[in-house]
């Protein structure tokens, strides 16, 4: 079994040559818990740096306030946090900052397939983007997963960048809205359509 060492070391002809398909990856993730990885549709690996401080106060912000509207809404959804990583369609495995399954589609699955990473893309996913560009939770890099889970079937996407106060959505593959439209300032942020009733006030994610 292959054994990495930390992030910080980690070397550049790991991430650059090394090719894992999503059953190579999940033995990885299991062998070397504090690894903080994800899986592009190439079969390379994606090292995940840790957030700062402000970063990780407003992904636990969006967690709480997207937890109590899905309750408030009565809407049959689960939510997932970010340690949450979903086998997509093209043989990636991503992990959005939150993301929101229906509950039929989730309990279609088998129980092997919901301890590990569930095989399929969220309904909804949100990403929160840091304040530099750079690395994989810089914008760039975000859009560029946005763009994943859109060709993977999420319905709706929230790629949230609080430096702006700006959320931009992404609908569906293939439907009018599938461009993304910018939000800016936003306050809120809703579900549309595809989640009525849903709701999230950002002013606590934007103030961390």
């Amino acid at each position: 079994m292959l054994a990495l060492p930390s992030p910080l070391n980690l070397p550049q002809t790991l991430t650059a040559s090394l090719r894992l398909t999503p059953d190579q990856f999940s033995e990885l993730c299991a062998a070397n818990p504090d690894a903080v990885l994800e899986l592009a549709a190439d079969g390379s690996l994606i090292a995940m740096t840790p957030t700062g401080g402000e970063t990780g106060t407003r992904n636990s912000n969006l967690n709480f306030e997207l937890q109590l509207e899905v309750r408030r809404s009565g809407l049959p959804l689960k939510l997932f946090d970010s340690s949450t990583g979903f086998r997509l369609g093209d043989g990636s495995v991503l992990s959005p900052d939150a993301a929101v399954v229906s509950l039929e589609r989730w309990q279609t699955l088998s129980e092997s397939q919901r301890r590990s990473f569930p095989p399929l893309c969220p309904d909804l996913v949100v990403e929160l983007a840091s304040p530099s560009d750079a690395g994989p939770r810089g914008l760039t890099a975000l859009r560029q997963k946005m763009a994943a889970y859109q060709a993977n079937g999420a319905r709706l996407g929230w790629l949230m960048i609080p430096e702006q106060r700006a959320v931009e959505v992404w609908g569906p593959l293939g439907e009018p809205a599938a461009a993304p439209q910018r939000l800016v300032p936003a306050s809120q942020i809703d579900g549309s359509s595809l989640f009525p009733g849903l709701l999230v006030d950002l002013q606590e994610i934007w103030m961390a």
